[in-house]
């Protein structure tokens, strides 16, 4: 898990959309003038992947105390080889360039906590984490399918119609009620958790009375 000190600007799925994410930039700033915290999902689908992916890198690069990008699904291989980041690699570039992009994916970061009171991911919550120092075991690289974990925080999802924990639909880890989130922010502390990971109205959408947001920025 990183540490981010606020404020930060909090941004969703991107999805290879490269013009979206430079409307982000001019509509908030640019960096290192304004600092970022993206949640997952930069590749697969969209048309200009590489440009999205390699972007943020740079950025990553320039200004490594402004600019995070944490790991969504799709930055893993059993997705993107599937969804288009790797056919894109290929067709472009070499294959080489797809399994340098996937070593780099491996050692991304799956949370962060912004001021110690907001929690991001990209999926959601699981029934595993109890403590903040059980992400912080998480050792990377990593292969998300090698730990339950870190599966739950990349696919989890909330759930209007659920109580407590059920399995999701996606066939992957949980769905979580609203009592979770509110039991999870009391004991770990927490204002808001802020994920990605689900298509949402207008970008953004409240959940558990506002103790958690799901982001999308790939309109």
């Amino acid at each position: 898990m990183i540490e981010i000190e606020a404020p930060v600007n909090v941004c969703g799925d991107i999805h290879g959309q490269y013009p979206d994410l430079l409307r982000i930039f001019n509509r908030c700033g640019y960096p290192p003038d304004c600092s970022y915290l993206f949640l997952g999902d930069y590749i697969d689908r969209g048309r200009q992947q590489l440009e999205v992916i390699t972007l943020l890198v740079s950025y990553k690069i320039l200004y490594p105390e402004c600019f995070f990008f944490l790991r969504g699904n799709h930055e893993c291989k059993i997705i993107n080889k599937v969804y288009g980041f790797y056919d894109e690699c290929k067709r472009r570039y070499s294959v080489k360039l797809y399994y340098v992009f996937q070593d780099l994916f491996d050692a991304l970061p799956l949370c962060s906590l912004v001021s110690g009171r907001i929690l991001g991911m990209h999926g959601g919550l699981s029934p595993k984490l109890t403590s903040w120092s059980m992400m912080d075991d998480i050792v990377r690289p990593l292969d998300p399918e090698d730990n339950p974990l870190a599966m739950d925080l990349l696919w989890s999802d909330p759930d209007q119609y659920t109580q407590g924990w059920a399995r999701n639909s996606r066939g992957v880890s949980y769905v979580f009620g609203a009592d979770v989130v509110k039991k999870f922010c009391r004991d770990m502390d927490l204002d808001l958790i802020a994920r990605a990971h689900q298509v949402v109205q207008d970008g953004y959408e409240f959940f558990a009375d506002r103790r958690l947001v799901t982001i999308f920025s790939a309109p």
